[in-house]
């Protein structure tokens, strides 16, 4: 009896394979993709923790925001026993104009960055990160009683940002040194 069921199970199996050849490749076929999906989702993060812009950003009194005490943060205005926050500053010999005007190009030609506010000296980014959508909040402020722009980078989430702050602006210095300062 299992026999008689097996047999035109075969017989169809076989007919199929004849008939359509071997139906294996045509199911194991990747589906193409479409390249603009691909395109449109290669800027965005797969998530989206971006977390409320901090009130306290900005220039007061020739300063930026101090860092909290989480090490997710830099800055060059930090204090010098604070190796953990404390970044050096941008010096440039160029005029104030041409110094902001480099870092803001250096701003835009990196992935996922938004400048916020842009004034003759001072400039606020956002940067997103790829794959869980955090955002970084990233200012310079270009002192005019001096040639030197101090830098502040923090996260707005989380405790431990694995060093990307300080990653980030030292591969802005490195650029902008590459510029000529």
């Amino acid at each position: 009896m299992l026999l008689s069921g097996f047999i035109p199970l075969l017989s169809l199996l076989l007919a199929l394979i004849i008939g359509l050849g071997n139906p294996a490749p045509l199911l194991a076929q990747p589906l193409p993709i479409a390249p603009t999906t691909e395109i449109t989702m290669a800027n965005k993060p797969l998530f989206s923790f971006s977390g409320k812009r901090p009130t306290n950003l900005g220039v007061k009194d020739g300063k930026l925001a101090p860092c909290s005490s989480s090490p997710n943060c830099v800055s060059s205005q930090a204090l010098d026993s604070d190796p953990d926050h404390k970044v050096e500053i941008f010096a440039y010999s160029s005029s104030p104009s041409e110094a902001i005007a480099k870092l803001k190009s250096i701003i835009q030609n990196m992935e996922r960055t938004k400048i916020i506010t842009e004034t003759d000296n001072y400039l606020y980014a956002e940067f997103t990160s790829s794959l869980m959508g955090f955002v970084d909040d990233v200012e310079f402020y270009l002192d005019p009683n001096a040639t030197v722009i101090h830098v502040r980078s923090a996260s707005r989430l989380g405790q431990s940002d694995l060093g990307v702050n300080r990653k980030r602006v030292e591969a802005i210095r490195v650029k902008f040194t590459a510029l000529g300062s």
